[in-house]
């Protein structure tokens, strides 16, 4: 099974793109959705979460206001949710591709905003990212409801850069000049990994018993 990672910064069309593999016959894994899993009642970060950061929990559930206002109170918080949360996300992870391969699935989309921050892109066999200009970018974004150009530029300052990102990438989907080029990308991207010729430029998910990285 051949695992792609997707990323993009805020407002590049990543959803968009992830929904274009999906299409393609591709099994895609969110990971906003495997967080919000993790917070929902039941979910297996409520309890050490709650241990964490006090009154953050409200009906079995992380209450997800509540916690960031908690993380605005401590500047290392955001390492310590980390430390609890991205451990459970990487099982969950590892879990689903597991069960896809044994399903027969061919591709795996894995969409993941902070792949290169956390380090994901190790443990891929190729990173598409998706990207647009600048002033698309800001334009969709100060779009959304609520949506400020300071909230934007300080989401942006936690981000890597888009043009790091695209120096980085393997594949590019760029979404700014419509949504059939942005779809034939995504054919042209999803018939060169599924090529029988095709060579991974990483190393992609550790072999069984090997550390997940």
């Amino acid at each position: 099974m051949i695992v792609l990672g997707l990323t993009g910064s805020i407002g590049m069309g990543k959803s968009t793109t992830t929904q274009m593999f999906a299409d393609a016959g591709a099994l895609v894994w969110n990971a906003d959705d495997a967080v919000h899993a993790l917070y929902a009642p039941g979910g297996a970060a409520v309890a050490p979460v709650g241990d964490v950061f006090p009154g953050v929990v409200n009906d079995g559930a992380v209450d997800r206001t509540r916690l960031a206002e908690a993380l605005g109170r401590d500047p290392v918080a955001f390492a310590r949710l980390e430390a609890i949360v991205h451990p459970l996300v990487l099982a969950g992870r590892l879990e689903a591709l597991a069960a896809a391969e044994a399903r027969g699935v061919k591709l795996a989309v894995l969409d993941i905003p902070l792949l290169f921050e956390t380090g994901g892109d190790a443990a891929v066999d190729a990173v598409v990212v998706v990207t647009a200009d600048a002033d698309i970018q800001r334009r969709r974004v100060l779009a959304r409801p609520g949506m400020t150009a300071e909230r934007l530029d300080a989401i942006l300052a936690r981000q890597l850069p888009d043009a790091e990102k695209r120096r980085r990438a393997d594949f590019l989907v760029d979404t700014g000049h419509g949504l059939d080029p942005a779809r034939a990308r995504v054919a042209e991207i999803v018939g060169t990994v599924l090529d029988p010729q095709w060579s991974p430029p990483r190393q992609g998910l550790p072999d069984e018993g090997e550390p997940p990285h």
